[in-house]
């Protein structure tokens, strides 16, 4: 046989089969490995993911504490419930900050949502010599609960 010489009708479908690509029991066996990965490791995934942000909410709510420490500083008290964490970014309405001793704001950008995109509660002090509370209701927005759905909060004790 020359160099040059095509290869046999056999030789020649051997070749072209060769060339086809992935059988579907190849396929088949990789997707069933991924699936079988995504059935472990997505869990702790997500698991990992409602933590980071329970954890978020705890370091905001230190934020907020430390910034209601100095605006107390500033005036003299804590802010009631009525005028709740708003008054680190604002006034209190029908006041003249500078007469109060409003010094702020006490934090950027106004106040941010929880990482569960719902509002932090706040709870004024129940004595004029204990501190306020700052709460995020988790996951599901309501009292109590349990892993994402559990209360992240800084209340003052009873």
């Amino acid at each position: 046989m020359s160099p040059k010489a095509k290869p046999t009708g056999t030789a020649r479908r051997r070749d072209r089969r060769a060339e086809r690509g992935y059988s579907l029991l190849e396929v088949l066996i990789v997707l069933s490995i991924i699936a079988l990965i995504a059935t472990f490791v997505g869990p702790r995934l997500f698991a990992q993911l409602d933590r980071s942000k329970a954890t978020a909410a705890r370091i905001q709510i230190q934020s907020f504490m430390s910034a209601i420490e100095t605006m107390r500083l500033d005036i003299g008290r804590y802010p009631s419930e009525a005028e709740g964490l708003e008054m680190l970014v604002r006034a209190p309405g029908g006041s003249d900050a500078t007469d109060l001793g409003w010094r702020g704001p006490y934090i950027d950008a106004g106040v941010p949502a929880d990482p569960w995109g719902k509002a932090y509660v706040y709870v004024a002090a129940p004595g004029p010599d204990e501190r306020p509370g700052i709460v995020s209701y988790g996951a599901d927005g309501k009292v109590g609960g349990e892993g994402a759905a559990a209360d992240v909060d800084a209340m003052p004790p009873t």
